[in-house]
């Protein structure tokens, strides 16, 4: 029996990113995708509590009772997300794995926990869309 052969991990398929903020289309992170393309508009399984940090950036929590959240889908490779997008994201943010509502699983942003120490969660499950939240305010 021969040696295992293994593949090149640059081959392997890249997981899925689901952004609901700044790193959508027309946000201010979205140019550090670095010109990875939109894959469709997504939204989450109805799982998820959706907060307004301090006014300023979305985030999601597993929650009851759980909403759909709507965001956008790229295939987003692993190098772009480590050194180019995640180093801007904020610090109460970490990477998670989601649920979409296609049952699809992607990685997102995160509440990091616990979130109870994070001032001003602003509760917009109900609107469940960070661009609207946004028209909303102004």
């Amino acid at each position: 029996m021969g040696a295992p052969v293994f593949g090149d991990p640059r081959e392997a398929s890249v997981p899925l990113m689901f952004l609901n903020g700044g790193g959508m289309r027309g946000g201010p992170l979205h140019q550090y995708l670095l010109g990875t393309p939109l894959l469709r508009p997504a939204r989450t399984a109805p799982k998820y509590r959706f907060y307004a940090v301090g006014g300023e950036f979305p985030a999601i929590t597993p929650g009851e009772p759980g909403r759909s959240v709507v965001g956008e889908l790229y295939d987003l490779p692993l190098e772009i997300l480590r050194d180019s997008l995640m180093p801007r994201e904020p610090r109460v943010l970490e990477l998670g794995l989601i649920e979409l509502d296609d049952g699809t699983a992607a990685l997102a942003t995160v509440l990091r926990r616990p979130c109870q120490q994070i001032a001003e969660l602003i509760d917009i499950s109900e609107v469940g869309d960070w661009r609207a939240f946004q028209a909303g305010q102004r």
